[in-house]
């Protein structure tokens, strides 16, 4: 028995060290200092924009603005433009001025894999109500570029809110299917998903 013990203890102790240590590491986003537009309305064109902004080390933030709406991608963008990846509340919303990056470090590398970022959403019957709402999005690799949705915490009333929003990052983001998965919704959260203006 004991000899049948040794390996299984060993196995567990391999298992622990190849699991990365998380992590949390904030940045900024300005849309002044953090951000340059690559792309925007011609006038009469409407009212929309493409902006590409500083993120965590080499890992930026873009957004896709459209009529009071934005659309967020973290990550190494996909091919093309960003219209594939648009995803937004379908009420005027806008973005928080922090982003926290969820980051699996193991020895010397350290990658972020999911992101927590907080969005106000307006109430279309009255826009001086606001809902908040923590996004959770799984963050573009350079080889899988696969950056999307995972979850939908709702922070407005929430106490608990931003331990939710890191769960669902750290059990969630990784594996997460673009397309595949469903994406966990916590709370009563403003319609979210593809907008066409």
């Amino acid at each position: 028995m004991r000899s049948l013990l040794i390996p299984l203890t060993f196995a567990g102790l391999c298992q622990a060290a190849q699991a990365g240590e998380i992590s949390s590491a904030y940045t900024d986003l300005d849309w002044k200092k953090d951000c340059v537009t690559y792309a925007q309305a011609e006038q009469g064109d409407g009212d929309w924009a493409d902006l590409a902004c500083s993120g965590y080390r080499g890992y930026s933030v873009l957004i896709g603005y459209d009529d009071a709406r934005e659309s967020l991608f973290y990550g190494f963008p996909p091919g093309g433009d960003m219209t594939s990846a648009w995803e937004s509340f379908s009420a005027l919303n806008s973005s928080g001025a922090k982003v926290e990056w969820r980051i699996e470090t193991n020895g010397d590398k350290a990658v972020p894999f999911a992101v927590i970022h907080r969005r106000s959403i307006s109430d279309p019957e009255d826009e001086t109500k606001k809902t908040e709402v923590l996004l959770v999005a799984k963050v573009a690799q350079m080889d899988a570029r696969d950056g999307c949705t995972v979850g939908l915490v709702l922070a407005t009333g929430n106490l608990t809110a931003n331990d939710q929003a890191r769960k669902i990052a750290d059990e969630k983001a990784k594996g997460f299917a673009r397309g595949k998965d469903k994406r966990v919704v916590v709370g009563n959260v403003p319609a979210f998903g593809r907008v066409d203006n």
